[in-house]
């Protein structure tokens, strides 16, 4: 009786991980004989590592990474590639997250950018952080919408408040002057306090093209080139075999 009056409690405090290992105990021989330290370690064991995995599954939707099983243990560092292998296991850490510095991957299409930004959001959620991407169109779609309906406050302070916002397919059309405006306010707001990964197929060199102010554009980029980690990917498109569109 006792020992159904502790699950019940265990269940009433939403510790239900612990009354899973409490009620296993209770079932298995072997465990009565560990000493009390062991058995008890052992509950508070089981409901940190299911709070932990809860935790990540809800970073994990909200980040809406596009390639949501992408990890930085699968990562394929052929020499055609480019990739460089001893710049990821520094940035493994995510210690970049916590100094508000940013990455940049560049390459071709196929060469597995989205992936590589998708394996640093995963991990970056994995250290407890905020993180969501967006396809860069898309978003300032949003900013535009906001504009019109008064959410654009609400969107910036959003915004403000992840840890990593990853931009990906960056430099897709040309940007006008309201356009950009609304970017540099992002790149702004976050500026030396949050990390950005932005994923393009164009060469650093090139973007200041895409901004039909070259004010902001100079501003732009002194905020996100001068404080970044970057990739330069290279190769034929992966697409050719591996048939994945994701693989951006």
């Amino acid at each position: 009786m006792l020992n159904n009056q502790t699950l019940d409690k265990l269940s009433g405090m939403r510790l239900s991980a612990m009354a899973r290992e409490y009620r296993r105990q209770l079932e298995s021989t072997p465990t009565n004989s560990l000493s009390f330290e062991d058995r008890f370690g052992m509950l508070v064991d089981s409901e940190w590592t299911t709070r932990k995995n809860n935790q990540l599954q809800k970073l994990l939707k909200i980040a809406g990474l596009r390639i949501r099983n992408a990890c930085l243990e699968d990562l394929d560092y052929a020499p055609q590639h480019n990739l460089d292998k001893n710049m990821v296991s520094r940035l493994v850490d995510c210690a970049w997250v916590n100094k508000g510095r940013n990455l940049i991957i560049s390459g071709a299409t196929g060469t597995g950018k989205t992936y590589l930004a998708s394996a640093f959001g995963n991990a970056v959620c994995r250290q407890g952080f905020k993180v969501k991407y967006y396809r860069v169109n898309r978003l300032l779609t949003d900013l535009t919408i906001g504009h019109g309906d008064g959410s654009y406050n609400k969107l910036m302070r959003d915004l403000k408040k992840i840890d990593l916002i990853i931009l990906d397919d960056f430099g897709m059309a040309i940007l006008d002057p309201v356009s950009s405006r609304d970017l540099l306010e992002v790149i702004e707001d976050r500026f030396g306090a949050k990390s950005t990964i932005i994923a393009t197929q164009l060469p650093v060199t090139k973007w200041h093209d895409l901004f039909e102010d070259s004010t902001i554009a100079d501003a732009i980029l002194d905020r996100v080139i001068h404080n970044s980690h970057r990739f330069e990917l290279k190769g034929d498109s992966k697409r050719k075999d591996n048939n994945l569109e994701s693989l951006s």
